[in-house]
């Protein structure tokens, strides 16, 4: 599945392939209640098509006006809402107020780059300088996110999550394709060779090797989850072993209560501490009644959402995060 950046930016490349002029208008920063986070995307055909969203329809038909009145030669910013009247107006929500980035759609090349990460699921940066309209693209550590500070407009695109599945299993499938729309960059571990055999989720890489030594390579950090499918405790602990230890965000296993007790048991014997143990998800995901696998899958990666947006659960916080080095790619006009 697309993940919302790669749809957007893919029409971009087609719509100027086809002679469209396209404008790509960028939400930069929000205030109060507002329908869509710092970051998404809009393209605007000049003949009013669209792909992407920036508020959830509030505010599409005006721009679609604007830049079919007067398609902006270089990039500029615009602000939504903010008193009542614009509110009412856009139907922003609760005084919500949005401003946004409109440009000229970047080049081919650029475009070509980004999307070229994108489906190889590679993180990629693109600052934009509103002076001089300059593109630069570069990769961003782990952690960073869209940013605007009035003059310069750091837009990060790609997978910023990731998740090491133990079992290919169906509930692995479905839990694999809702987690690429996601942005996750999904890894699948099973060394039985009757369910890696038939692996078949286009996205998600099927990794070789026993649990434990999976999760050692797949290096957790903050921004990365294990989750242990397999209902088979010579697999699934394996991974939770290493998982448990590192800087995941979250470490689940699938199982019933009974069951996941005596994982903990088990999980006692080793190197492990209370806290570590305490940080185990089991039974995985939120109890929403769910029974079937693509049921299952929604819990799982409802709880994820959850967790990654630090809503209460009774779960602990995630480990501070330790800064990368960011390397320039390359600087196109």
């Amino acid at each position: 599945m697309d993940s919302a950046d790669l749809e957007v930016l893919q029409k971009c490349l087609q719509w100027q392939n086809e002679s469209h002029r396209v404008t790509l208008a960028t939400v930069v920063k929000t205030w109060g209640s507002s329908p869509r986070p710092v970051g998404s995307l809009l393209a605007l055909r000049d003949d009013g098509l669209l792909a992407g969203s920036v508020s959830g329809g509030c505010i599409e038909a005006d721009l679609i006006e604007r830049v079919h009145a007067a398609p902006p030669s270089r990039p500029e910013m615009l602000t939504y809402g903010g008193t009542a009247e614009e509110c009412h107006r856009f139907r922003l929500p609760c005084g919500g107020t949005l401003q946004l980035v409109l440009e000229p759609a970047p080049n081919a090349l650029v475009l070509q780059a980004i999307l070229d990460a994108l489906i190889q699921r590679r993180l990629i940066g693109r600052r934009l300088d509103l002076a001089i309209g300059r593109t630069t693209l570069y990769t961003p550590h782990i952690d960073e996110t869209t940013q605007f500070d009035g003059q310069t407009l750091t837009a990060v695109h790609g997978p910023r999550w990731r998740l090491l599945l133990i079992g290919a299993n169906q509930i692995s499938r479905f839990l694999a394709q809702m987690a690429l729309a996601l942005d996750y960059q999904v890894l699948v571990c099973d060394p039985r060779e009757e369910y890696s055999a038939a692996w078949e989720v286009a996205g998600a890489e099927l990794v070789p090797g026993m649990p434990d030594d999976a999760a050692i390579a797949f290096t957790p950090d903050v921004r990365s989850a294990v989750i242990a499918l397999t209902h088979d405790p010579k697999l699934d602990d394996m991974a939770l072993l290493e998982a448990l230890k590192s800087l995941a965000f979250y470490v689940g296993a699938v199982g019933s209560n009974a069951n996941n007790l005596k994982r903990r048991e088990r999980l006692r014997l080793f190197d492990l501490s209370e806290t570590e143990i305490g940080r185990l998800h089991g039974p995985v995901g939120l109890p929403i009644g769910s029974r079937t696998p693509p049921e299952i899958a929604v819990s799982i990666l409802a709880e994820l959402t959850a967790v990654r947006h630090g809503i209460e659960l009774g779960v602990m916080p995630a480990a501070a995060s330790m800064p990368l080095a960011r390397e320039p790619l390359a600087a196109v006009s």
